[in-house]
């Protein structure tokens, strides 16, 4: 209970604050622009897809290209959410009050990333109102849509845990953005230079990569493994940031 009360905490701490709603009016205002760009790309192809036998649809050529510019686009934003997290609480002196709250160290961490979370999910609600939106003038292929919405879903938990962890090291949230910022930009860009690699370094990096296991599943193609990683990522992170806590609650 405690730990959905901090949870609830967090949630509206960030629907309190400015820089959260600018950050749900930009991305949403983004997204959208190069949503409808897709579309009429689409239409541009639609005499030619026509003439085509096993032409790729509407969820192929406009929903998986949404949900791929919304993994960067949110690859760039979701840093700033997380950077306040733990780091406010250390910059303002508060972080000792936690600690003497009936709450274990990982009810503090769980608690603080549901909250983000919680705040992604209504981010992820609205941008999937676009894909939503072609039902009035086409069909969708559900299959591929649920796959990279929970590709999506699985990749923001990735960011937000690794936003947490790089939180709980400092007491700057700017800091705390910009090495998170710089750890997942990393993993995303491990997969191209792997490219240049033969043999086992670059399957380590294949699988390393943040982007690798994400463009199977918005192709559709769900396999155990991507879900695995994705879930193994979140939850080293959250460990991590747990173990951090735990070092800080033994010196105070």
């Amino acid at each position: 209970m405690m730990l959905l009360t901090l949870a609830g905490r967090e949630l509206r701490s960030l629907f309190l604050s400015p820089l959260a709603w600018t950050i749900l009016a930009v991305v949403q205002l983004l997204l959208g622009y190069l949503f409808l760009g897709q579309v009429d790309f689409y239409l541009q192809l639609l005499p030619r897809l026509a003439s085509l036998e096993g032409a790729p649809g509407l969820t192929q050529l406009v929903v998986a290209p949404l949900f791929g510019n919304a993994a960067i686009v949110l690859l760039l934003v979701i840093p700033l959410l997380t950077m306040r997290l733990v780091a406010d609480e250390r910059r303002n002196r508060t972080l000792s009050l936690l600690f003497s709250a009936p709450l274990s160290m990982t009810e503090i961490v769980l608690g603080k990333f549901l909250g983000v979370m919680g705040f992604l999910a209504v981010m992820l609600g609205l941008i999937c109102l676009m894909p939503l939106s072609l039902l009035l003038g086409g069909s969708l292929d559900w299959g591929v849509l649920f796959s990279g919405l929970l590709g999506l879903s699985l990749l923001l938990g990735a960011f937000a845990a690794a936003g947490l962890f790089f939180s709980t090291l400092t007491s700057q949230p700017a800091a705390a953005a910009v090495a998170s910022f710089g750890l997942l930009l990393l993993l995303w860009v491990l997969d191209w230079a792997g490219n240049s690699l033969e043999g086992a370094g670059r399957s380590v990096l294949s699988y390393l990569s943040l982007l690798r296991h994400y463009e199977a599943l918005l192709e559709g193609v769900f396999k155990t493994s991507d879900v695995v990683y994705y879930l193994l990522f979140i939850i080293a992170f959250l460990v991590l940031g747990i173990r951090r806590l735990d070092n800080d609650r033994l010196q105070h």
